[in-house]
């Protein structure tokens, strides 16, 4: 009998220590996801941003760090929306246009990440093949439709651009995948190249930079400009810097908003750098609780005309489930103020090309899936 019991506790110890293997296991990738703070020569030149004080990155304007209003404004915000907040149908997809031809076209994957190709020259935003936005590969927010093209289908790639090291905008199985198979320098606000680092992208390849930098890809110019937002990947926020994009070619502009509430800023970038011919901006995952860090779809219109911009393609919408709003509520709103405003907008299906000077109007599609 003892011999059974001894057997019985045996067998139990071992499920456990399996279990808590695997567990472990599923868990592996979390502290290399959180990413390396910086140090050395690149902590000297964070230390020596204007951007930068008091240990921390600060928005312009004096706005510090930019929080969330409290738990409790959370929970009221959850429970007075009941609207579904996923897609009860499944997203529609589109097949990429691998080449285009001359012109400015944006291939839009989901979420924020876009594919933006002037005239051949092609610009990778905020790539996000993951199925999860989280440091873990079991919990977190999930995809809510597969990417329309797989990452190696992806035609030439001259640079990559990161807005901020959010989960849902950097991506750390992504960033590996590129960094292995193809050679395109990544450009990043100041503190985000250790992550990149020690994920296995090569130094050479960082370009590390503040806002108002500017760096040359073949006969492209792309700036980081400032954003209204804040950054962190772990317990301690606003270790590296975050912004948005000016693409320039010869003969297109294109913007890209990242994340951030709006402000001010939008004026002095269209009057810097636009007219531009296609703004990507974000319209989704908006809240009373943090008016600071990201735009409703309103404000969204309102820094499209303040870029002085042509097309609006709205972005960071549709793909992961991040707020408390109904998942088409931001396009639907947009459309709404674009009528208002006369602004020309398109709402790409994820993974369609939109050519710029050719973009088909909203046709509803998103309508009637939730």
């Amino acid at each position: 009998m003892a011999s059974t019991r001894r057997t019985a506790r045996i067998i139990a110890l071992a499920a456990a220590a399996a279990a808590a293997g695997a567990a472990a296991w599923r868990f592996r990738d979390i502290p290399a996801a959180l990413g390396r703070r910086p140090s050395g020569e690149r902590l000297a030149r964070i230390e020596s941003s204007p951007q930068f004080r008091d240990g921390a990155f600060h928005n312009a304007g004096g706005l510090g760090a930019a929080t969330i209003t409290g738990i409790r404004s959370v929970i009221r915000d959850r429970r007075a929306n009941k609207a579904p907040t996923k897609p009860l149908l499944p997203v529609p997809l589109a097949t990429p246009d691998p080449a285009p031809g001359p012109g400015a076209h944006v291939t839009w994957y989901g979420h924020a990440s876009a594919l933006v190709d002037l005239d051949g020259t092609r610009v990778l935003l905020d790539p996000v093949w993951g199925d999860r936005c989280s440091p873990s590969l079991v919990t977190g927010p999930r995809r809510l439709h597969p990417s329309p093209a797989a990452l190696e289908d992806l035609p030439h790639i001259d640079a990559v651009l990161i807005s901020h090291d959010h989960y849902d905008h950097l991506d750390m199985p992504t960033i590996k995948a590129i960094a292995r198979d193809r050679t395109a320098p990544f450009l990043v606000p100041l503190g985000i190249g250790a992550h990149l680092e020690s994920w296995g992208v090569p130094a050479e390849r960082i370009v590390e930079m503040d806002w108002d930098d500017a760096h040359a890809v073949g006969d492209v110019t792309l700036t980081l400009t400032a954003a209204q937002h804040f950054s962190g990947r772990g317990l301690k926020r606003n270790t590296s810097l975050w912004g948005s994009w000016v693409i320039a070619g010869p003969r297109h502009r294109v913007f890209y908003t990242g994340d951030s509430g709006y402000f001010d800023g939008y004026r002095a970038i269209g009057a810097a750098h636009g007219p531009f011919d296609a703004t990507l901006v974000q319209i989704g995952a908006y809240s009373p609780a943090w008016p600071d860090i990201h735009m409703t779809p309103e404000d969204a219109a309102r820094a499209h005309l303040d870029l002085n911009g042509g097309l609006l393609i709205p972005v960071h919408w549709c793909t992961f489930d991040l707020a408390f709003h109904a998942w088409g509520e931001p396009v639907d709103r947009l459309w709404r103020e674009a009528k208002a405003r006369g602004i020309s907008l398109t709402v790409p299906r994820p993974g369609q090309t939109v050519d710029v000077a050719n973009a088909p109007e909203p046709d509803g599609w998103w309508q009637g899936l939730a």
